[in-house]
């Protein structure tokens, strides 16, 4: 099994929570019998999607001169692409900042966001999955306490990667584990991290014994 994890967070994992699940969830799997990828949204060359993107695409069809911006851009997508094919499951560590996902992040869901690749449009206009042979499973970590009811609909990033993951793109998400709350509660945080790298060491397990079973 081809495993491809994205981390999204370049906090150090004393300070990132989502950094550290990352790191808690790899060392769970070392000595498994596993491929992992890791794709660090921070270290890749990810220009923001944007018009030169676009006069990429247009001078490629008509065999223009590529610009150094929108060649990067290309081949961060090309790669991007191809990390998400090679993979049997992918893994996302990522944090919920301002309500919402890192830019980072968004920058590569944009560069695999594409129609003929992660879903297309029968005759009737209607989207189709592409991606249903793929299974996903999110690590998150968030400050505040985003399960309450009434704070739940504020939540875009993991609501966010479901229905893109999930809805768009037809993957299975086979487990989620997110751990929040540890920044409303600075008197249980050593607690609320503690069971939360417990559930992503369970998490990795679960992914092995998977494994096995394929």
């Amino acid at each position: 099994m081809n495993i491809l994890v994205v981390k999204a967070n370049n906090r150090p994992s004393t300070e990132g929570i989502s950094s550290k699940m990352y790191e808690t969830f790899i060392t769970e799997l070392e000595g498994k019998d596993v491929n992992v990828t890791t794709y660090d949204v921070f270290e890749e060359d990810t220009p923001y999607l944007g018009q030169d993107l676009f006069n990429a695409f247009g001078k490629v069809e008509n065999g223009g001169e590529l610009t150094d911006i929108e060649s990067r851009l290309l081949a961060a997508k090309q790669k991007a692409m191809d990390a998400i094919t090679a993979a049997d499951v992918v893994v996302f560590a990522f944090p919920l900042w301002n309500l919402t996902i890192p830019a980072k992040l968004q920058t590569f869901i944009d560069y695999i966001y594409a129609a003929g690749f992660a879903f297309k449009y029968d005759a009737e206009g209607n989207a189709i999955q592409l991606m249903t042979d793929k299974k996903a499973i999110f690590l998150n970590a968030r400050g505040g306490a985003y399960s309450a009811p009434e704070a739940a609909p504020m939540e875009m990033a993991v609501n966010y990667m479901r229905n893109v993951f999930g809805g768009v793109f037809g993957m299975q998400i086979i487990d989620e584990v997110i751990i929040e709350g540890h920044a409303a509660k600075p008197d249980q945080v050593q607690e609320i991290i503690a069971a939360g790298m417990e559930e992503v060491k369970a998490s990795a397990q679960r992914l092995v014994e998977l494994t096995v079973k394929a």
